[in-house]
Order: C-alpha cells, then structure tokens, then sequence
C-alpha cells in the first residue's frame, strides 16, 4: 500500500495544509479517506479530479467531509463527457443528507446520489476494492469511526476523531503504520470522548503494538512539537508528525 498525505490540518485549513484527507493506494485502486477543507485543491497534486475509485468519510464534521460539496460540482457538472459515473462513498448514517444540506441547492433532493453511490458504514469488515477493511466506532460527540485497511499481509489504521477507547486499540493492534489524531495537548484540553492528546496517542500505540506512529489532525494553535515529545514518552517506537505531500510504502 501507498500512504500519501493529502492535508492533515485539526479544525481548519492551516497556511501549509488542508484538512484531514489521507490517499491511499494498492493495485491501482485510490481510496481517498476524508476530503475536509481544502483538500479538493490538494488531492489534485496526487491525482486526477476523476482517478479516485472510492472514499471513506470517518464522520461528518466539516473538516474531514466539507470538500465532498466542491466534489459534487467537479463530478455533477463537469464539461467533457457528461456527469461523471458514481463513485462508492462510505460514511456514516446521514451521510447523503448531509452533504445535502451542506451544498444547500442541489438540483433535486437525489442529485447527490447521482455521482455518489453511498454506502452506511457499521462496525464490521467488508472490502473496498482490494482493501480488506475493520470499522469500529470511536469515541466522539457525533457518530465517528476508525478503519483498519488491510492489504498483502501490510496493514494501515486510520483513527478518524476520536478520545481514549477500547476500540481503537483493537483497530491499531499491530498495524503497520498507525495515522492518529493528536488534536489536544497534555495538560491543557481535557475533554473526554473529542480528541486525543500526543501522550494519549502514544499509550494506545504502545498498548495496540503498532509498529509505526504518525501523528495527525494536529490543529494550527496546537504546538505539534509538543504533541511529538509527548508521544515519545510513552511509545518506544517510531514516531513523526505527518506532514503534506508526503507518502509513506506500507
């Protein structure tokens, strides 16, 4: 698999990323999960407006599903060749009417599901494309959810947004590269079940036996240095922060 950082940003848009957006790739198959603000503009560094093959929305927050709106466009209205095929989307309950409401003007109630064919995400295991997926929910104020992507024996876990819970533990269990979030810094947010803090991160790779850790969704008022040094006191193994446009071999 191939890991490419399309925005990490916590929140909103910093001035050197978009929000959440992560691609990942295996066998010429593209599976974009999250398209917060402004990762539309970023994800065509990486790949075509029409390449993508299937996305996966971990919840409906804006800044990790906001840019669906701007897909929208790209796919119902482009020039050259009519609208666009449906792609597979995958996001929680409410999804459809929450890109929907989002756009606020569609042409009819359906129009989203015209270019997006959805797909109601439950904690369980299914396939997208070649990608053997895990979703459990997580721990956040709206209906959110990790995934653990597995493929050739290598395996990625994506924690979404999310607090302290079991269930990211058993998703991360020795991924080979754990992407999760880090929004919160010790000893300053403590709010249960929102985000994690570095420290927090790093105890649930260390309990999961991650092999790899990347830090995530890191918010422009948060020092990420922090969160890093954080991390690195309570796992042992490797650990960054993750950083646009970079791409990581799985």
């Amino acid at each position: 698999m191939k890991l490419t950082v399309v925005g990490c940003s916590g929140s909103f848009p910093s001035a050197e990323s978009a929000c959440s957006s992560y691609l990942v790739e295996a066998d010429g198959f593209r599976l974009l999960l999250d398209m917060g603000n402004g990762a539309l503009g970023e994800l065509q560094r990486h790949c075509g407006l029409y390449d993508l093959d299937a996305i996966y929305l971990s919840h409906l927050h804006a800044d990790h599903c906001i840019d669906m709106c701007a897909y929208f466009v790209a796919r119902y209205y482009r020039h050259e060749g009519g609208r666009a095929a449906p792609i597979p989307v995958y996001g929680p309950e409410g999804t459809e009417h929450r890109l929907t409401t989002a756009y606020a003007d569609t042409p009819s109630a359906s129009s989203m599901s015209e270019v997006f064919d959805f797909h109601t995400v439950k904690p369980g295991s299914f396939e997208i494309g070649p990608f053997s997926v895990h979703t459990e929910k997580v721990s956040h104020p709206v209906e959110a959810y990790g995934i653990r992507v597995e493929h050739g024996g290598r395996t990625l876990t994506y924690s979404g947004d999310t607090g302290v819970c079991d269930p990211l533990v058993e998703l991360a269990r020795d991924a080979d590269l754990f992407l999760c979030e880090a929004a919160f810094t010790h000893g300053k947010e403590n709010i249960p079940d929102l985000h994690l803090n570095g420290r927090e991160a790093g105890e649930i790779a260390a309990r999961a036996a991650a092999r790899r850790l990347v830090l995530t969704h890191i918010p422009p008022w948060t020092d990420p240095q922090v969160n890093l040094a954080d991390a690195r006191e309570t796992y042992t193994g490797p650990v960054e922060l993750a950083t646009p446009r970079v791409t990581y071999e799985i």
